[in-house]
């Protein structure tokens, strides 16, 4: 597996990219760690039998100084990978300064976060969160009080037409239009005003829309389905769709977001500007959580004072962090080496085919891969690789997901490819 081009060297780092150095040992194992978090933590997580203790790069650690390859970064939150020196600068800076002010006074980090992650995205004004379900949350605030303010539609009667397969988060109402069992079963009853239309189906897109739809909210690439792809167009026909509907287009780029597919939004694939854009996990570079609803001035205006708030939302250590992921995505380096890698991954993955691997779908540093049954389910697969020091994590059965690093190299990522090859050979 090879590429056309030599692979531009990662973007801030004083040295290569390499496994962390030996750390001290753990007083516990990572079984008698394991047998404790069973104990005292509720079990929302299915975790895999590793215990990361030290982390750099592409790299971690655990307490017995096992070395592995990080292929899910947090779910892109680790776009940048593990303490990017960038990103721990920027937050050992601010910690000398000051942490939380909450949003009763201003603070001297705020504004250029703003500023910065407007310019970045192309929109005008900027909502501070922390985690991303909270900036789905807001953007169905805004939406909602948008429809009733501006479009005029009835006191409580506005929807908002989501994606079947969508995942947007955990809370109440973001369950309400999952359609994952998992997420739905013994929650209810469940927050009304919303329809889901299939993904990536323009004509039952345009059908659901009425006189009473505030917004289509929608994953440009959805992730926790498998890492689907839409089709050329789509995008850009649900802009043209909303826009001729008078209703808001919602992109959550929480995970498609800030370099990973190699442009600095999966959006910008299509050259599409949504009304409000969601941002979380990479935004807080690994380090802190920051999400952030940015849109256009007269949507985001709806918003006054009192009507939705955030204690930490917009907190000078998250602003100061967030400031420092706006700096390293303005010189589009990472975007550039999202779509060189991203093309090492394609090639590796298209070898794969027909060897163990049913399909993949790939656009940048990320990808879903189905897996044959009869090799294994995605589990038993994340599991054997985990066996050879390799990260990966599974999703719908035997769906594997992989979002490494974007500050990930070549030959290791060429090594991961490998080692998914003798899992499923083996």
């Amino acid at each position: 597996m090879t590429t056309t081009a030599p692979i531009s060297p990662v973007p801030g780092a004083t040295a290569s990219a390499s496994a962390p150095a030996p750390r001290t040992a753990s007083p516990r194992s990572s079984a008698e760690l394991i047998q404790a978090e069973g104990a005292t933590v509720a079990h929302n997580y299915h975790p895999l039998p590793v215990v990361v203790a030290h982390a750099e790069g592409a790299w971690v650690e655990d307490v017995e100084g096992r070395r592995y390859l990080d292929l899910l970064a947090g779910y892109s939150a680790l776009n940048f990978g593990h303490r990017h020196p960038a990103l721990l600068d920027a937050a050992r800076h601010q910690l000398e300064q000051v942490t939380l002010t909450s949003r009763a006074f201003h603070n001297d980090r705020l504004a250029g976060f703003a500023e910065g992650l407007c310019e970045l995205t192309g929109l005008d004004m900027a909502l501070p969160m922390n985690t991303g379900a909270e900036a789905v949350e807001s953007a169905v605030k805004i939406a909602r009080k948008w429809a009733y303010e501006v479009k005029g539609v009835a006191p409580d009667q506005a929807t908002i037409v989501v994606a079947g397969g969508n995942f947007h988060g955990r809370t109440t109402t973001l369950v309400s239009f999952s359609d994952d069992p998992s997420a739905r079963t013994g929650f209810g009853p469940f927050t009304p005003g919303f329809r889901t239309v299939p993904y990536d189906d323009l004509a039952a897109l345009e059908a659901a829309i009425d006189e009473t739809t505030a917004a289509v909210l929608i994953e440009p690439i959805q992730g926790e389905a498998g890492v689907r792809i839409p089709a050329d167009g789509y995008l850009a026909g649900v802009r043209e769709l909303t826009r001729r509907a008078g209703v808001l287009f919602v992109a959550d780029e929480i995970q498609s977001g800030l370099g990973r597919t190699g442009t600095t939004l999966a959006v910008d694939h299509e050259s599409v500007l949504p009304d409000l854009l969601l941002l979380g996990k990479a935004l807080g570079g690994g380090i802190v959580p920051v999400s952030a609803v940015v849109g256009r001035r007269d949507v985001m205006s709806v918003l006054r004072p009192g009507e939705h708030g955030s204690t930490f939302g917009g907190n000078p250590l998250a602003a100061a962090v967030g400031s420092a992921v706006v700096g390293l995505l303005r010189t589009g380096e990472f975007q550039r080496r999202a779509r060189e890698l991203g093309t090492v991954l394609a090639e590796g993955l298209s070898a794969l085919d027909g060897r163990g691997v049913l399909r993949h779908r790939a656009r940048g540093l990320w990808a879903g891969v189905d897996v044959d049954p009869a090799v294994g389910t995605g589990r038993e697969i994340s599991e054997r690789l985990l066996a050879v020091g390799v990260l990966v994590k599974d999703t719908h059965g035997s769906t594997i997901r992989l979002a490494p690093p974007l500050t990930i190299t070549a030959d290791e990522l060429r090594s991961a490819l490998a080692a998914l090859e003798r899992v499923l050979a083996a």
